[in-house]
């Protein structure tokens, strides 16, 4: 840790560190939930099953964060492509009702 200190110093000489805490304001981030259902469909493509979730009304952001948790939470390989998230497997009921439990309206499309 002293090494890096001194690293710093030569680096910034007329640095003077703080010894005060960082203030970081923590606010949990709240996903826009929308009026119209979102879609859930299920498809082949190159013969191997995928589901596809689409007609997220919000920011790109939120619903590349949204697809990050549902392929955590089922261990699934996935995407997020063209404003669609695109996973690996026919998972529709699975990601229908985790989508419900976090206040979404969902429709199931196809097969």
């Amino acid at each position: 840790m002293n090494d890096l200190n001194e690293q710093l110093k030569k680096l910034f000489p007329d640095h003077q560190p703080s010894n005060e805490p960082e203030q970081v304001e923590d606010t949990p981030h709240e996903l826009y939930v929308q009026k119209e259902p979102m879609i859930c469909q299920y498809e082949k493509r190159k013969g191997k099953p995928t589901t596809i979730i689409s007609g997220y009304e919000g920011a790109d952001e939120d619903f590349k964060i949204l697809a990050k948790e549902i392929k955590s939470k089922f261990a699934v390989g996935g995407s997020f492509k063209d404003g669609e998230i695109i996973i690996q497997g026919d998972y529709r009921d699975k990601i229908m009702q985790f989508l419900k439990d976090k206040g979404f309206k969902t429709k199931r499309v196809g097969g």
